[in-house]
């Protein structure tokens, strides 16, 4: 099968979400995590083990991911840095099995733990993540996710504590999210055109 260059999908692709609109939700959820966790936790005990660990998934979430944690740092709210590999896509435009590519290194017992991932959509990857963080020793397990996708076939009990923006239920692609592994750094979210 030829993949079409992400230089011939834009013409017939629409701009679902432009960059001002991102920018701001990024803004808004800082703004809800910031006041979730800043003060939760005594200043006598601040440390490395009471800083919240935050969680990148890779490969999508690292565009969404960056900006937020600098809007969290703008607000206050230090975080411990790690990332995890796990997809269900490798490439592909549907899921399959979970597959773990790199496991945080960051020990989880005791901590609070923020996964920011690109798109809550089904929510398999993320229900086995959050999963996985738990079994691991993280006493609490939060996600903030970029993209929700309006549908109701999300894997029960999984949700997003945090969401930017909200989309129609397509296929959709920039700002971290891929077309056949094209397209992450747009500056925007897209779908093509129905019809």
């Amino acid at each position: 099968m030829s993949i079409p260059l992400i230089a011939e999908i834009l013409p017939k692709s629409e701009l679902l979400v432009d960059r001002a609109t991102i920018d701001r939700a990024i803004a808004r959820m800082a703004d809800e995590i910031a006041r979730d966790y800043i003060g939760d936790v005594p200043p006598e005990r601040l440390g490395d083990s009471f800083v919240p660990v935050f969680l990148t998934v890779m490969h999508g979430a690292l565009p969404f991911a960056g900006q937020l944690a600098l809007e969290l740092g703008a607000r206050g709210l230090d975080l411990q840095f790690d990332y995890l590999h796990a997809t269900r896509y490798r490439g592909q435009n549907q899921g399959g099995e979970l597959v773990w590519k790199h496991r945080p290194a960051t020990p989880l017992f005791g901590r609070r733990v923020l996964i920011a991932d690109d798109i809550l959509d089904e929510g398999y990857t993320l229900a086995e993540v959050s999963r996985w963080c738990i079994e691991h020793g993280a006493t609490d397990v939060r996600l903030a996710v970029l993209v929700h996708k309006q549908h109701d076939r999300c894997v029960p009990g999984v949700h997003a504590d945090y969401v930017g923006v909200t989309v129609p239920d397509r296929y959709v692609f920039g700002f971290g999210m891929d077309y056949y592994e094209q397209g992450r750094n747009l500056p925007g979210i897209y779908a093509l055109k129905e019809g």
